[in-house]
């Protein structure tokens, strides 16, 4: 679980960070070591009651262990503990934040772009939603029924009416519902989602960029969890042109907490248009002082961010530059390919039967039985077996109309079926694929003995 050579390279950083200090006067901050250390032995005993978010076997929910830079570089500049509201609290970290903006950008063929980071993906989509109320009043935001729930949340929020859109069988926005909420006239807002947190489905962005010609509206991708994957030389075809379409949406979300190796929180939000910059514009009478410079606090809702973020994201980024065919694109395509080995195994399996093929590393996959109810009883008790044979898994909660499309001979006895989902974003769970079918197949044998 633990590098010690991590430990060396936060002290040897510590060290370098301090010299950048001495014609201070002598200060060292005071505590009781004692009282100190039994506090941290209390708090490293009771951080034990954890899943084992870091270990490959581990293939629940998407959360994904920080690089060891980013871990290093984040604790490292908590000694100076800078806030990127303003440059006054936060000079080189408002710095680097804006040289990552420029990164994340470049992968989206961005050149001078506003963005920000944020505390995650429900605050940087409140922005991008905010926005496009601003410039689309009264008009409603309309998104797949399989996009995160924060959308109808946030919409709500902000005084939005909100439409889900019905999804196909392989988790796409149905393009023949969006063009019927358009003919209604009162759409400001598509959201599409590029890589759904329950499916990892990719929706269809080239085809809402045609309706786009013929009607007015903004386009917000929240690619929070799939952003990164343009990188990836693994694409299917239909994946890797939507994500070639994402030049020409108008605003775009990506948690680089997620596929990009960071601590949470962190998130970014970004606009193709830098003159949105407008709406954001607000003055402070005690923060904005020392430079004329544009402050990342005024093109942000929040005030106080945590400088290290930034810190941690620019280390991660210079070790792990965003470039196509480069070692962070390749640890992508590792999950992409370790996705795909677990839905062929599953696709073979006499205990269980996949339902879309993955366009990312998301897969959803039910337990075999009669009925659609027995399904999901078993697919609860297999949860909780594999858990206490040392595998994490999920469960999803999906409509009928989603899956039986994939389980042709099941009977359908319930509105909705409980399956199996697991999220390969590990780079290493491409080695670790044989085993974790092995530990299911012996919970699904143990199952059927009940």
């Amino acid at each position: 679980m633990i590098n010690t050579n991590e430990i060396k390279l936060l002290r040897d950083g510590l060290e370098k960070l301090e010299a950048g200090f001495v014609d201070l006067p002598d200060f060292v901050p005071d505590f009781d070591e004692d009282a100190l250390a039994r506090v941290i032995d209390e708090v490293a005993t009771r951080m034990q009651d954890n899943y084992p978010y870091h270990h490959p076997q581990y293939v629940g929910q998407m959360l994904k262990p920080p690089h060891p830079v980013a871990r290093i570089a984040y604790a490292m500049s908590l000694w100076i503990n800078p806030n990127n509201h303003a440059l006054d609290g936060g000079r080189a970290s408002s710095a680097m934040e804006n040289e990552c903006i420029v990164d994340l950008a470049a992968m989206f063929g961005w050149q001078k772009p506003l963005g920000h980071l944020t505390g995650g993906g429900t605050m940087a989509n409140l922005e991008a939603l905010w926005v496009a109320g601003r410039l689309h009043p009264g008009k409603s935001i309309i998104g797949s029924e399989q996009a995160h729930y924060t959308h109808s949340r946030i919409s709500e929020v902000l005084g939005l009416a909100f439409s889900p859109v019905s999804v196909l069988p392989n988790g796409r926005m149905d393009i023949a519902a969006i063009t019927d909420l358009l003919r209604q006239g009162n759409v400001g807002t598509i959201v599409v989602t590029m890589g759904s947190t329950g499916l990892g489905a990719v929706d269809p962005l080239p085809e809402i960029l045609e309706l786009r010609k013929k009607y007015d509206f903004r386009i917000h991708a929240d690619a929070a969890y799939g952003g990164y994957f343009g990188l990836s030389s693994l694409l299917t075809n239909e994946a890797a042109e939507a994500y070639a379409c994402l030049r020409d949406v108008d605003s775009i979300v990506i948690d680089p907490h997620k596929h990009g190796l960071q601590p949470y929180g962190c998130g970014s939000v970004l606009f193709k248009d830098a003159s949105i910059g407008r709406i954001y514009k607000h003055d402070s009478p005690y923060t904005y002082f020392s430079s004329a410079e544009l402050h990342l606090g005024e093109i942000s809702l929040e005030c106080s961010r945590p400088g290290a973020a930034a810190v941690a994201l620019w280390a991660t980024q210079r070790l792990l530059p965003l470039d196509k065919g480069g070692e962070f694109a390749a640890s992508l395509d590792n999950c992409l390919t370790a996705a795909r080995d677990f839905y062929s195994r599953l696709d073979t399996s006499n205990f269980f039967t996949p339902l879309m093929p993955p366009e990312l590393d998301i897969v959803v996959y039910a337990v075999n039985a009669a009925t659609t109810t027995q399904a999901s009883d078993h697919a609860r008790k297999l949860f909780d077996d594999a858990a206490n044979q040392g595998l994490h898994l999920a469960l999803i909660e999906l409509p009928i109309a989603v899956a039986v499309h994939w389980l042709p001979d099941v009977k359908v006895d319930s509105t909705s079926i409980t399956c199996l989902r697991s999220v390969l974003m590990k780079p290493e769970h491409k080695a670790w694929i044989e085993r974790i079918v092995e530990m299911l197949d012996e919970c699904a044998e143990r199952l059927t003995t009940l």
